[in-house]
């Protein structure tokens, strides 16, 4: 049997794509400011890391424009939200199967 960390997404289990992916959860969508702020990335590290999660299909990205500005979206996709709750449930199993182990000490 294999160790369950196997079977994390590496993609996601960046703590910076966690992060995205974990903000973007809690709302229908986010202005790139609003999630620059909210994860404390820089504008180049947000657009890197958004630009991967969205080759894999786990975010959408779509800029509007807002009066004379061109403002950009970003919103989790159905993919991205079973990704992450799929790294959540075998993080969750992780930690549970240490405090097994390490109570029945």
């Amino acid at each position: 049997m294999t160790h369950a960390r196997f079977e994390l997404d590496a993609l996601i289990h960046s703590p910076v794509r966690f992060s995205i992916l974990g903000y973007l959860r809690s709302v229908d969508e986010c202005e790139f400011n609003i999630l620059r702020d909210a994860v404390d990335l820089s504008d180049s590290s947000l657009s890197q890391n958004l630009t991967r999660l969205a080759e894999a299909g786990f975010v959408t990205i779509e800029k509007r424009q807002s009066g004379r500005r061109v403002k950009t979206w970003i919103a989790s996709t159905e993919d991205g939200d079973q990704a992450l709750e799929s790294n959540l449930v075998i993080l969750r199993d992780i930690a549970g199967a240490a405090h097994e182990k390490h109570s029945s000490t």
